[in-house]
């Protein structure tokens, strides 16, 4: 029994559906617990200063680990573990044992200063808190300055299991993380507060690397100190690494400007705008993680042997299934927001007030899902290609145009009232306090829209004409989709006066009976329109992935 468990685990998986639905599986799961981790913080602390000031801990950390800890990123590492280990299994050892011993010393040494310089870092960026306010979010944002550290090290432990189509354990650690974290929101928190929760996260990120250790000692590949480490290899690592490290940076550093500027407004804001994020973020785990993610390995080594052709139909598969999955999620997110919040938050300390606005946000973050989820695709398309600068100028300019964007829009909105009674009427926001949060992920949407635009065409210009390859399909599901949302919208109503809409069951019976109503309209469609993707998705569901030993390629 146990050998039949450690083969299932360590199985290879080529193909990119079943790869992406195993990665999408456990997604899923950890987004429910992720539901769960956030129904039980609003349920506790409802949105206040107390998860304001752990949202905004959060904040230097993880830039910390953007900007540091992805200099062993999968998206790096994959491509040259995968070259090295198809010419000699030492040199990839060499690489990951001098990428091992740089950055432990690196990220140990960059959060030790950024822990003496925590008092200046958020007394300059959270000036909307007061004085005691700053100085529980210091101590808070310090015992996250582990988390880096530790996922960091899981990050390189994930692209030595990747690097071998190792998907299963990969997929795992999320679900792991998130238990850590329930685990001190339930035992720790009623003690500790907002303390025991952080102490719940670390504990997280702990288990998201330990949990892959064991299929790293099966195929010999332990990350050990070496010394003295091979500079020439850690030289190539960084010059590859820069650009996708100030690319993520230049986003986290407008996730900071936004939580920042959202601390200026009423006490409550930032975990408004984080609990929204959180939710919107679901179908980007699902979907659009996924499918890069289990694309990114083949893509590299289709690269490397001049599959050039196979390359691009390989990307436009995944494209085709992202707009396939994420279009008619986030038509149902927007009409059926205030069910989706009520249902996964209305509960304890989180009252009708925060639903409305909650509901609001993850509205305008809706938006821009699809995109968000084929920026994923395309920079991990060009990641494996080892093309990073390109990358890296395109989400610059999209990360500083939601910092402009975000600045712009919230100057509008105070200073004209016909756009913010618009607003406010268009999301029935009417005489909520802190309207101006809406804003944010509105300036967000706007940023990272302009974003996939900008990828899509260049990655075009550079690889396989897209446009063309996906339009057929983007018609189909976002017609399929509008009619979808029309009939969910009309199916609210009419059930209405069914449910005790002031009760749990109810809310959620009339947003879950309208959303399945909808997706059947919506499937009809798309089976009438003889969709390329349902047709792929069956496919692949029929072949049953996981009961089989030997999975091939996939190229369609």
């Amino acid at each position: 029994m146990v050998y039949r468990i450690i083969a299932y685990i360590s199985k290879e998986i080529s193909s990119l559906h079943q790869a992406a639905y195993l990665l999408a599986i456990f997604a899923f799961l950890s987004q429910i617990l992720a539901l769960i981790r956030d129904r039980l913080l609003a349920h506790n602390f409802g949105a206040g200063i107390e998860l304001d000031m752990y949202y905004a801990a959060f904040r230097i950390p993880d830039v910390i680990f953007v900007t540091v800890a992805s200099l062993v990123s999968i998206s790096v590492m994959i491509p040259m573990l995968v070259q090295r280990l198809e010419i000699d299994k030492d040199k990839a050892r060499d690489l990951i044992n001098s990428v091992f011993s740089f950055f432990f010393l690196l990220i140990v040494l960059v959060s030790f200063a950024v822990f003496m310089l925590m008092p200046f870092l958020i007394g300059f960026f959270f000036q909307g808190f007061s004085l005691s306010e700053q100085q529980e979010t210091i101590f808070l944002a310090r015992l996250l300055l582990l988390t880096p550290i530790l996922l960091g090290l899981s990050n390189l432990l994930a692209s030595i299991t990747q690097s071998f189509k190792q998907f299963f354990v990969y997929a795992l650690s999320p679900v792991v993380y998130n238990v850590g974290i329930i685990t001190g929101i339930v035992f720790l928190a009623p003690h500790w507060g907002v303390t025991g929760v952080v102490l719940g996260v670390v504990l997280g990120a702990l288990l998201h690397g330990l949990i892959q250790v064991p299929l790293v000692i099966m195929r010999g590949l332990l990350p050990k100190f070496s010394f003295p480490i091979n500079l020439a290899l850690v030289k190539n690592i960084v010059t590859v690494s820069l650009p996708r490290t100030l690319t993520l940076g230049v986003h986290q550093l407008s996730m900071l400007v936004l939580i920042s500027m959202a601390s200026l407004m009423v006490s409550g804001s930032i975990a408004i705008f984080n609990f929204s994020f959180n939710l919107q973020s679901i179908p980007l785990s699902i979907i659009g993680v996924s499918y890069s993610l289990a694309a990114f390995p083949v893509l590299s080594q289709m690269f490397v042997r001049g599959q050039m052709k196979e390359f691009g139909q390989r990307i436009a598969t995944a494209a085709r299934h992202v707009i396939f999955w994420s279009i008619p999620i986030a038509v149902l997110f927007i009409v059926l927001r205030a069910q989706i919040v009520r249902t996964v938050l209305g509960s304890g300390e989180f009252g009708w007030v925060e639903t409305r606005l909650t509901a609001a946000t993850l509205a305008l973050f809706a938006v821009s899902v699809v995109f968000q989820g084929l920026v994923l695709l395309f920079v991990k398309g060009y990641y494996s290609t080892g093309n990073t600068w390109k990358p890296f100028i395109i989400n610059g300019i999209s990360g500083l145009s939601i910092i402009v964007f975000s600045f712009a829009l919230v100057q509008i909105f105070e200073r004209v009232d016909l756009f913010r009674f618009f607003i406010e009427d268009l999301l029935r926001v009417q005489g909520v306090e802190g309207t101006v949060i809406l804003m944010l992920p509105l300036g967000y949407s706007l940023g990272f829209i302009l974003n996939g635009i900008i990828l899509l065409y260049f990655f075009s210009r550079d690889f396989t004409p897209l446009f063309y390859s996906i339009r057929e399909s983007f018609f189909h599901v976002f017609s399929s989709s509008v009619i979808m949302g029309f009939v969910t919208y009309l199916a609210l109503g009419v059930l209405a006066p069914v449910f005790n809409l002031n009760t749990f069951w109810g809310i959620f019976l009339q947003g879950l009976l309208s959303g399945l109503l909808g997706i059947l309209v919506g499937f009809i469609l798309l089976y009438l329109f003889k969709s390329k993707e349902l047709k792929e998705i069956l496919d692949a569901v029929k072949k049953r992935f996981w009961r089989s030993r030997v999975l091939r390629d996939e190229v369609i």
